[in-house]
């Protein structure tokens, strides 16, 4: 465990991206298997714990020292880890090391009646920086800068192989992914995939800065507000992954049983906004089925899930990222008659004769599952990543409503001793100041710091982590479309806010109304 609480401690404080990825690059090269692999699957949140969550930590706590003290800590420190790791007391006598591996049987054997006598034991074997890497690995939630695809770059990095090979791997090999290091080491051959249903690292487009590409050399679709997903057939078995390359298949149980063809298709997830048939609903109703491991009946009939097709990465045992995107688009459109037009459907391309024409059917476009426009360059392959000139996404101009700062809550990581999370409203019929979304982006360094002095200058009420203000300064939130919502007082629900201004200049009764954001309700 030293080294990997090390490891924490280094990353924790190196703000290079460079210097994360040799570190991460140093560790796996210089630490034996399985620990490694456990290692690299907590950083990447690939670990789950069933029986250890956030709460038997608290409680474990209040067995060894003062609750209140427990929380006026946890307030001010921000994260649970960290504050439990701070304040457990030390055990008495010489500290015998843990090994990471022993720490993942441990934590995975334990049950819920007996998860806080196992976790106190591996607790009182280490001292506060094994500590800390302990409850991050058996929490999650790690906020050292480690994106998965950061990992997959150190690793190929570190054992000189194709980083493409690495991530569809990746995803096919379980932790401690013994046969991947394996392999990246030149100990054993890659590990054959052909009856698995393996993911494949998706195509990504960079923004449409300026109209300067030839929009003869370019397919146009819409984009459209959904998730991206991947189905893939192999082995018998069918699969949905998330972009991040995360298994969604129980969340979307339909899907799975409805593509029954030796394929991989990238398309958007979406529900009906009509259940007899209708077009694509809001972001809105599709967040009722994300995250579920389980589905009810009621959930599936009012949320019927379906796929839009947007590209063909492999069929019938033939992989087809290599050739150009007209030759895909052929064969896609041949493909999806082959499936059930009841989940799934081909993603249209828009007819448009030159950009003014594309960008006024782009402006136009409020429908509400629709985000912008993606532009495809008709002679690339299907690479993974987001590579120059090939694939561009032009998402329509943000909605932006002048909001009035309401309650405040600190951040997590870096920002765990600033109010950084801004819950803001407007103004009602009746005068009344109702929440309409939460943001916790757009503003600068210099900008935060004078947000979290205003929430502690001007604090009227505190509950628990959060401070309700004095309604007196306005924020400029942009955001890219506004649902009906039953889950907030409102009425409505943001996606994507993020604050775009600070509006010192505007007083607070001047803040937008519920009605003029109702009206950009799609």
């Amino acid at each position: 465990m030293k080294r990997f609480a090390a490891l924490i401690d280094r990353l924790v404080y190196t703000r290079s991206r460079n210097s994360k990825l040799a570190l991460i690059v140093d560790y796996l090269r210089h630490t034996p298997d399985p620990d490694r692999g456990w290692a690299i699957a907590a950083l990447t949140e690939s670990l789950d714990f069933p029986a250890v969550k956030a709460g038997t930590v608290r409680a474990l706590l209040a067995t060894r020292i003062d609750e209140q003290l427990f929380r006026l800590s946890r307030h001010f420190v921000g994260d649970t880890a960290e504050t439990a790791a701070l304040l457990w007391p030390d055990a008495a006598g010489p500290k015998a090391d843990l090994g990471v591996t022993e720490a993942v049987e441990a934590l995975s054997a334990a049950t819920r009646s007996d998860a806080p006598a196992i976790l106190a034991a591996l607790l009182d074997r280490l001292d506060a920086d094994g500590r800390y890497a302990l409850l991050k690995l058996a929490l999650g939630g790690m906020r050292v800068g480690v994106s998965a695809r950061l990992a997959k770059q150190a690793f190929a990095q570190a054992f000189a192989v194709p980083v493409d090979d690495v991530e569809e791997l990746w995803h096919a090999i379980p932790p401690p992914y013994a046969p991947l290091f394996a392999w990246g080491e030149g100990r054993a051959p890659r590990p054959d995939l052909a009856d698995v249903a393996f993911f494949r690292p998706f195509m990504l487009a960079h923004p449409l800065e300026e109209e300067s590409i030839d929009l003869a050399d370019y397919a146009a679709e819409w984009k459209w507000d959904g998730i991206r997903v991947q189905i893939v057939r192999g082995g018998s078995e069918t699969r949905i992954y998330s972009r991040g390359g995360e298994e969604i298949s129980g969340a979307f149980p339909e899907l799975v049983a409805a593509f029954d063809q030796d394929a991989v298709i990238d398309g958007e997830l979406l529900v009906r906004g009509d259940v007899q048939g209708g077009e694509a609903a809001s972001f809105n109703a599709l967040q009722q089925r994300l995250g579920r491991k389980t589905v009810s009946k009621k959930m599936l009939a009012d949320y019927p899930a379906f796929v839009r097709v947007y590209d063909l990465l492999a069929v019938d045992g033939n992989d087809l990222r290599a050739l150009p995107w007209t030759d895909r688009r052929r064969q896609l459109e041949a493909f999806v008659p082959r499936l059930a037009d009841s989940h799934f459907d081909l993603s249209q391309v828009i007819d448009a004769t030159d950009f003014d024409d594309l960008a006024e059917r782009r402006a136009g476009a409020r429908d509400a599952a629709i985000e912008g426009v993606m532009l495809k360059r008709r002679d690339a392959p299907y690479v993974a990543g987001r590579r120059a000139g090939l694939w561009y996404k032009w998402k329509r101009d943000p909605l932006v409503a002048d909001c009035v700062m309401m309650y405040a809550q600190r951040g997590n990581g870096r920002r765990a001793s600033f109010y950084s999370d801004y819950t803001f409203g407007c103004w009602s019929d009746a005068g009344e100041l109702l929440p309409v979304g939460k943001a916790y982006s757009g503003f600068t360094d210099e900008e935060l710091k004078w947000l979290d002095t205003f929430v502690r200058d001007n604090t009227l009420n505190r509950f628990g982590p959060v401070r309700e203000v004095e309604k007196t300064l306005v924020l400029e939130v942009a955001f890219d479309s506004i649902h009906a919502s039953k889950r907030h007082k409102s009425g409505l629900a943001m996606r994507f806010p993020r604050i775009s201004r600070i509006r010192r200049d505007k007083p607070a009764e001047e803040a937008d109304r519920i009605a003029t954001l109702r009206a950009m309700v799609t």
